[in-house]
């Protein structure tokens, strides 16, 4: 009976063991670093003080966090790349292309991409503005005696408004 379990063990390829577990924990590690402040500052969603800090915290770890998970990812794929099965190193190599894209995406502002500001905002005469409640909160600008107001409201979606009041280019921002 101990030949022929000795045969199967000797038929099976070694799996990569310690190394799936190393390329899951990084996989899970530079997702949270790159989503969790995307997920915490969202247009239309309010924010809290200890989720602004978080999510500046995990910005600024990110870039680093990420290239330390995709060189524990490369070292998983090429130090069982001979022992794996092709499947095996398939999924690895997903991994590694997924985790380098988390990289990438951790150096961008994608929250520029989230609060964009508005191209040609449109102005309209108070009463002109039926958009506009009374009750309504708004910025007000007065450049060289010319006077416009943004809406709270609108603004908390783009959050940037640039535009010319006064002859003077302005960026308003809330």
């Amino acid at each position: 009976m101990s030949q022929p379990s000795a045969a199967i063990a000797r038929s099976r390829k070694p799996g990569l063991g310690f190394g799936w577990l190393i390329a899951l924990s990084a996989i899970v590690i530079a997702f949270f670093f790159v989503a969790t402040p995307i997920w915490l500052i969202q247009p239309f969603r309010a924010e809290s003080q200890s989720g602004m800090a978080l999510s500046y915290m995990l910005r600024q770890w990110s870039p680093t966090v990420t290239v330390i998970c995709l060189l524990a990812i490369a070292f998983a794929l090429f130090s069982g790349w001979r022992k794996s099965r092709w499947w095996q190193k398939s999924i690895l190599s997903l991994l590694l292309l997924f985790t380098f894209g988390l990289s990438w995406l951790s150096r961008q502002n994608y929250f520029e991409w989230m609060f964009h500001s508005l191209p040609k905002p449109g102005f309209a005469k108070a009463a002109e503005a039926p958009f506009v409640d009374k009750k309504d909160m708004v910025m007000a600008v007065d450049v060289y005696g010319e006077a416009a107001a943004f809406p709270i409201r609108q603004m908390a979606y783009h959050h940037v408004v640039q535009s010319v009041i006064g002859g003077k280019p302005i960026t308003v921002t809330y």
